[in-house]
C-alpha cells in the first residue's frame, strides 16, 4: 500500500518563505483553503481570470492540492500572502510555467486592491525568480481590459512583448529578464 504525499514540501527552500517591508509569502498548506475558496468565488477578483467566472470551492481545492504539488515536485510554486502587520490574507500569487516559461501571477483579495501589495508582492516573486531559481526571463500576461494588472507589470519594469492567444483567451505578455530588473532598483 503506497503513502499519499504530505501537502507540504518535504524540505522546505529556506527562501520558501518570504518577507517584505509589509507582506510575508508562505508555502500554501491546506489550512489556506477557506481563504482561496472566497478569494476564487469573488466575482469581481475573477473577473480578468480564465472564463471570468467565479469558482467553486471544489475547484479552489483542486487548485490549492495543484499548488502544493508543484512546490513538492520544483521548490517554488505560488504562494499565500499575508499582511504582516495583522496577519490578514491579502491573496496569492508567485511563478508558474507558461508553456516552459516562468510567468509571475499575482491575485489580490479585493479588499487589498489599491495598497501597492500587488507590486510589492510580484517584485519579491521576481527576486526570487532571478535570484534562488537563477531564471533568466521571466513573463506575465492579463488580459488587454485588466489595466491594473498591466499598471503593475509596467511598474515592474515589465515591457510589452506581444498580444497574442493562450488557453482560448486574448492576452498581452510582457516580460522582464535578470539584468533589467537589476536596472530598475
Amino acid at each position: 500500500m503506497s503513502e499519499k504525499k504530505p501537502l507540504t514540501p518535504k524540505t522546505p527552500d529556506p527562501a520558501s518563505r518570504i518577507e517584505t517591508d509589509r507582506l510575508l509569502l508562505k508555502v500554501p498548506q491546506q489550512s489556506d483553503l477557506d481563504n482561496l475558496a472566497a478569494l476564487f468565488a469573488d466575482a469581481e477578483v475573477m473577473r480578468y481570470v480564465g472564463n471570468g467566472q467565479p469558482v467553486d470551492r471544489t475547484e479552489a481545492e483542486k487548485a490549492l492540492v495543484s499548488i502544493i504539488a508543484r512546490w513538492n515536485r520544483h521548490g517554488f510554486g505560488r504562494w499565500i500572502v499575508e499582511e504582516k502587520a495583522s496577519g490578514e490574507f491579502v491573496g496569492y500569487g508567485g511563478l508558474r510555467s507558461l508553456f516552459g516559461t516562468p510567468e509571475v501571477v499575482y491575485h489580490l483579495a479585493k479588499r487589498h486592491w489599491g495598497k501597492g501589495f500587488a507590486s510589492e508582492m510580484a517584485r519579491a516573486f521576481l527576486q526570487f525568480g532571478f535570484n534562488e531559481r537563477r531564471f533568466t526571463r521571466i513573463v506575465a500576461i492579463a488580459k488587454p481590459g485588466n489595466a491594473a494588472s498591466i499598471h503593475v507589470m509596467e511598474k515592474l519594469g515589465m515591457r510589452f512583448e506581444m498580444q497574442t492567444n493562450y488557453y482560448g483567451m486574448v492576452v498581452v505578455q510582457y516580460a522582464i529578464t535578470a539584468e533589467e530588473l537589476k536596472s530598475k532598483r
